[in-house]
């Protein structure tokens, strides 16, 4: 009986033709040396890299400033104490949430020249950035929603957004987040077999996880279009229903203050939400 030919695993790796079920645990899924050569001091990329590096920093901090300060003017300024804002302050809380569970990696990868990150890191990483992005998806919708009753229906706005329903909708949207982060993290911890491996990104999105997986990719394409659908599509669905709406009653009025003011409402939600 002829023995089995020997998997050459350094010359798969570096065709890049491997399989994680192929190779085994202990794999880094870089070619290597791809990384090592950012160490030299000479490499004429090196400039380029401090100079992303500054930049990421910068936007970084002028990210989160910026969502600090929004919420410091709602909650010193009382006119701003408005349904409106207090969505607004809630989706900075968010964003800058979503801002820091990537970029603060992203910018440690690039001072230290390296993009690994285990499996374990990786998956707490998907796990937040999944959780912000989820609430930021529906927050965004709610506040569609608050301008479109605000256009449209402007005499019966403070009765119909009240502090009940805006704390009803804050609590949907803080039950719906953490469940869609649960179910990220069931479905790649059910489907990925191999655990002990150190992944080169620093996203972490979960797709790059269930590649991991040695299951039949159709049901994990299949999770992923439905998880898109129900987070994704609906939310976006809702948005430009409301903005289907706002839009007509807008042009119908008849003084141009009045389309002035209903523009300027809701067009910082519109830039947002673009």
């Amino acid at each position: 009986m002829s023995s089995p030919a020997n998997l050459d695993v350094n010359n798969e790796i570096t065709e890049g033709v491997y399989t994680p079920c192929d190779i085994g645990s202990n794999m880094i899924l870089s070619p290597p040396g791809y990384w090592e050569r950012y160490h030299s001091a000479e490499d004429p990329e090196l400039q380029l890299v401090l100079a992303l590096l500054s930049l990421s920093l910068s936007m970084y901090m002028v990210t989160v400033l910026r969502n600090l300060l929004s919420i410091l003017a709602v909650r010193s300024d009382s006119p701003l104490h408005s349904p409106m804002c207090f969505f607004l302050s809630i989706l900075c809380w968010a964003d800058i949430g979503f801002t820091s569970a990537t970029v603060p990696k992203m910018i440690v990868d690039m001072q230290s020249h390296s993009r690994v990150i285990s499996y374990e890191g990786c998956l707490t990483r998907m796990s937040f950035l999944v959780l912000f992005a989820c609430m930021e998806d529906m927050l965004l919708t709610v506040m569609a929603y608050d301008c479109f009753v605000a256009i449209s229906r402007p005499l019966h706005y403070p009765v119909i957004v009240n502090p009940l329903l805006c704390v009803f909708f804050i609590l949907v949207s803080f039950f719906l987040s953490p469940l869609d982060s649960q179910l990220h993290s069931w479905f790649v911890l059910l489907f990925t077999i191999i655990k002990n491996v150190e992944i080169t990104n620093f996203v972490c999105d979960p797709s790059q996880l269930l590649n991991l997986a040695c299951s039949d990719s159709v049901i994990n394409n299949i999770f992923i279009y439905f998880d898109s659908t129900m987070f994704g599509f609906l939310p976006i669905s809702g948005i430009l229903l409301s903005y289907y709406k706002i839009v007509p009653s807008i042009l119908r009025m008849s003084s141009s203050d009045g389309k002035y003011k209903g523009f300027s409402t809701c067009g910082s939600h519109l830039a947002v939400a673009c």
